[in-house]
């Protein structure tokens, strides 16, 4: 039966310099897919933005819904607009950054439903 997930239920995960929720993953339901919900705020002067990371259990698929970022993945850096999805394969180290005068908001997507050993 279908159901609907509210963003206001789902679960915050806590992460630094970033509001970042877990709207569904297999450690709630029996889903084989993991999707959040991440607002990265306006650049703060003198606060330095995410390190670059990784996951080394799966690729990531991270759609901008609104505002502007910069994607840099690998050895690029890609300009982000409203409506861009960028696909990260596993284990490439990567971060986003905002780089406009609102939050940027994003959707990112994980084609695994149990992240608990992600990097």
């Amino acid at each position: 039966m279908a159901r609907v997930v509210k963003l206001a239920d789902a679960k915050d995960l806590g992460l630094p310099g970033r509001i970042s929720k877990e709207i569904l993953s297999g450690q709630e339901t029996a889903a084989s897919v993991t999707l959040r919900y991440v607002e990265i705020p306006v650049p703060i002067s003198g606060v330095a933005p995410r390190d670059p990371h990784s996951h080394n259990d799966s690729e990531e698929y991270i759609h901008v819904l609104s505002g502007r970022g910069l994607f840099c993945g690998g050895e690029s850096e890609i300009p982000l607009l409203p409506g861009d999805t960028v696909c990260v394969p596993r284990e490439e180290l990567h971060v986003t950054i905002n780089t406009g005068g609102v939050p940027l908001l994003l959707l990112c997507f994980f084609p695994k439903g149990d992240l608990s050993s992600h990097g």
